[in-house]
C-alpha cells in the first residue's frame, strides 16, 4: 500500500471522541459508502414509513368488458416491483383481479408508462460507457421493472458452427449482433462477452459455446425503463387473461396526441403501494442495490414538490446535512449509490453521519437494521468470520475499481459502541487483501478494551 491512500476515522458512537485518524479528513472516494449519505437523506426526508405508489388509469370508456383505449400505468419510481419476495407477481395479480372486477377483460389500446415524477436522464453522472450494459448499472425511472434488467440467454445452435441461439426479454430497447460459435461438444466455453455499443441500443454478444451445452445466462441493463415497465405489464395481463390489442409504449413517444387532449381527466382504476422504505433500505443496503440508491436521491430531489432529479435530490440531502453541521467541504457528491468516480467523502464525514442516525432515535433502530452484519449477512457475510467482530460488527462496504471502503459500528469487549469509516484508494494490490487489512482493523476494535 505504499503508493496508495488510506483514510480512516474511528470515534465513540456515543460521545464523538476520537480514538484514531489518518487523513480522517481527507477527500477519498467512497464507493458504495456514498449510500451511507443518500439513505440518510431519504430517511430524513422520506421518512421510513415511506411508500412509493404506482397507479393504473384510463380515460377510455368500458364497454361489454372491453377498455375502449389506452391503459395509463403513472409511476412514483417504485423499484420494489420485481423478484424478490415474488412482490412483482403479487401486484400483478391485484392489478389483473381489480381490472376485472372493474368489468375489463379486454383493452383495446395501448399500455402507457407515465414516467413524469423523475426526469428522462437514467443514468449517474460519471458513469463509465464500458460497463453500462451490466446489471448493476441498469437506469432509473419513475417506472422500473425488475430492478430494470433483463435475461440475456445464450444456447448452442443445432450443429457445429452454427451461430448460438441468442434470446432476450422483450422489451428492453435492444437489439442484438450474434457473434458467438457453437463449437464441438465436449469443447471449451469461450469467454461470453456482452458489450454495448455507445453510438446506438446493441449488444453485441461474442465468444464459444459446446454443442449440447446448458444455456448461459447473463443479466443486462435495459435502455428505456419506461417501455420496460410497460411491456411487462402487457405481458402480465395477457398471461392472466387480459387481453391486450395495443403496444407497450412511453408517453414521451405518444407526448403529442396526449397533449391534444390535456383537458380529459384521468380516472384511477387500481394502484399498488411499495413495501416502506425500511424494507426497501434493507435490500439497499445488505446487497448494495445501485438502483435502489438512485431511485432514492430522485425521490428525495421530488420530496421537494419538483421532478425527481440527482439534482434536486444532491441539493435537498445538501441541505439536510448543512442543518447537521455536516461540512459542506466534506463531500462531493454527484449520485446516490456511489458508481460514480466523481464522488468524494471525507472518513470523517462518514463517521459523523453514522453518529447522527446512531443518536437520532427516530433513526437508530431502523437504520442499523439496514446494515450488514459480518459473518451472518448481506456484503460481508463471509467476512470476519470466527472473530469477536462476528454476528457484531454492521457496516456498509464500498467496491469499485481501486477502492474499498468499509464504515459502520462495532462493539468493543467493553460494550462500548464504536463507529468507524476505513477507506482505500489508488491501490494495484489484490482487493481481496486490502478488504483483509479493513477487516483486521475492525477486528481489533472488537478486541478492544478502555477499562
Amino acid at each position: 500500500m505504499a503508493r496508495s491512500v488510506w483514510g480512516v476515522d474511528i470515534r465513540s458512537a456515543e460521545t464523538g471522541e476520537l480514538l484514531y485518524s489518518h487523513n480522517g479528513d481527507r477527500l477519498m472516494m467512497p464507493a458504495s459508502n456514498m449510500k451511507i449519505l443518500t439513505l440518510a437523506a431519504a430517511a430524513q426526508n422520506l421518512g421510513w414509513d415511506y411508500r412509493f405508489r404506482t397507479i393504473l388509469e384510463t380515460t377510455a370508456p368500458v364497454e361489454a368488458g372491453v377498455l375502449r383505449g389506452d391503459l395509463i400505468i403513472r409511476g412514483s419510481g417504485d423499484p420494489s416491483i420485481n423478484t424478490r419476495a415474488n412482490h412483482a407477481a403479487t401486484v400483478f395479480d391485484e392489478w389483473a383481479q381489480a381490472l376485472k372486477s372493474a368489468g375489463i377483460t379486454a383493452i383495446d389500446g395501448r399500455i402507457v408508462g407515465d414516467d413524469q415524477a423523475f426526469e428522462d436522464e437514467g443514468l449517474g453522472p460519471g458513469w463509465s460507457w464500458d460497463y453500462l450494459e451490466a446489471g448493476y448499472a441498469s437506469p432509473v425511472g419513475a417506472l422500473q421493472f425488475n430492478e430494470n434488467v433483463a435475461d440475456l440467454t445464450i444456447s448452442p445452435g443445432a450443429v457445429e458452427g452454427d451461430p448460438a441461439i441468442i434470446r432476450l426479454t422483450p422489451g428492453t430497447g435492444l437489439t442484438l449482433t450474434n457473434r458467438v460459435t457453437t463449437v464441438a461438444a465436449g469443447g471449451t466455453l469461450g469467454r461470453l462477452t456482452v458489450f454495448r455499443r455507445i453510438d446506438r441500443p446493441e449488444l453485441e454478444i461474442s465468444g464459444l459455446i459446446p454443442l449440447g451445452a446448458k444455456p448461459v445466462t447473463r443479466t443486462v441493463a435495459v435502455i428505456n425503463s419506461t417501455r420496460f415497465f410497460a411491456q411487462g405489464v402487457k405481458d402480465a395481463l395477457v398471461a392472466r387473461g387480459i387481453s391486450v390489442s395495443g403496444e407497450a409504449v412511453d408517453l414521451d413517444d405518444v407526448a403529442a396526441e396526449f397533449a391534444a387532449r390535456a383537458g380529459v381527466t384521468r380516472r384511477e382504476l387500481v394502484s399498488a403501494q411499495s413495501p416502506p422504505l425500511r424494507d426497501i433500505a434493507t435490500v439497499l443496503m445488505k446487497v448494495s442495490q445501485n438502483q435502489y440508491a438512485e431511485t432514492l436521491l430522485k425521490a428525495v430531489g421530488a420530496s421537494a414538490g419538483a421532478q425527481g432529479s440527482t439534482d434536486g435530490g444532491r441539493l435537498a440531502a445538501a441541505a439536510t446535512f448543512t442543518e447537521w453541521g455536516i461540512p459542506r467541504d466534506g463531500y462531493v457528491m454527484s449520485d446516490g449509490s456511489g458508481l460514480s468516480r466523481y464522488n468524494y467523502i471525507a472518513p470523517s464525514t462518514i463517521t459523523s453521519v453514522l453518529r447522527r442516525m446512531y443518536g437520532d432515535p427516530v433513526h437508530r433502530d431502523a437504520f442499523l437494521a439496514t446494515l450488514p452484519v459480518a459473518g451472518t449477512d448481506g456484503t460481508i457475510s463471509t467476512r470476519m468470520r470466527k472473530t469477536r467482530a462476528a454476528a457484531n460488527a454492521r457496516a456498509k462496504t464500498g467496491s469499485i475499481a481501486n477502492v474499498r471502503s468499509l464504515s459502520g459500528f462495532v462493539k468493543t469487549q467493553d460494550g462500548e459502541t464504536l463507529v468507524f469509516s476505513i477507506m482505500a484508494n489508488d491501490f494495484v494490490i489484490p482487493s481481496a487483501t486490502v478488504d483483509w487489512m479493513a477487516d483486521l482493523a475492525v477486528e481489533t476494535l472488537s478486541n478492544l478494551r478502555r477499562r
